[in-house]
């Protein structure tokens, strides 16, 4: 998903390192940070394959600033991983927002209402966090208070999520 990321934070607008990190901060949150030892070799092989280009202009202070910015080949990358994307980008929360980030930028509805579907179809199967004779545990089954709280936030949270992806469908025109 860091790939995803860099290259969606791109499209946007080129940008300095240090803010390209600020943003994908924000993006993760406290849940998933991105280290330096991370994203600069992320960066260095995205700008290896073509698809991120690196410019140098003077810094306020005394060192330069690279400037990051796609190439229309990081652009096709981009577009392909949100047609596309994995199952456990489908399936995981956190990475399921950042497909949602940057799906604006896929130019068909029709291809938007796909990637929603999946999630829809993800969602609309039986699940839990904890099963008891290979069936999911609901929250009125479970006598622990705190797992009880986790199968009913999840509950809230995934009824809420399930009402706007049809909302979104609908006004995608699918």
């Amino acid at each position: 998903m860091l790939e995803l990321t860099i290259l969606g934070f791109l499209h946007e607008e080129a940008l300095h390192g240090y803010d390209l990190k600020a943003r994908i901060q924000g993006l993760n949150g406290h849940i998933r940070p991105v280290s330096d030892g991370a994203l600069y070799p992320a960066i260095n092989r995205l700008t290896k394959a073509g698809l991120v280009e690196q410019r140098t202009e003077p810094g306020s202070g005394a060192a330069p600033r690279r400037v990051l910015s796609l190439t229309e080949a990081g652009r096709a990358r981009m577009l392909a991983l949100l047609r596309e994307p994995k199952d456990v980008e489908i399936t995981d929360g956190q990475r399921f927002f950042t497909l949602l980030a940057f799906l604006r930028h896929l130019p068909d509805p029709a291809e938007q209402a796909a990637v929603l579907r999946r999630r829809q179809a993800f969602l609309d199967a039986p699940a839990s966090f904890f099963y008891r004779d290979g069936k999911p545990v609901r929250a009125e089954e479970e006598p622990d208070l705190f797992r009880q709280g986790m199968l009913r936030i999840a509950r809230a949270t995934g009824r809420e999520e399930k009402a706007w992806l049809a909302e979104a469908i609908a006004a995608l025109g699918e």
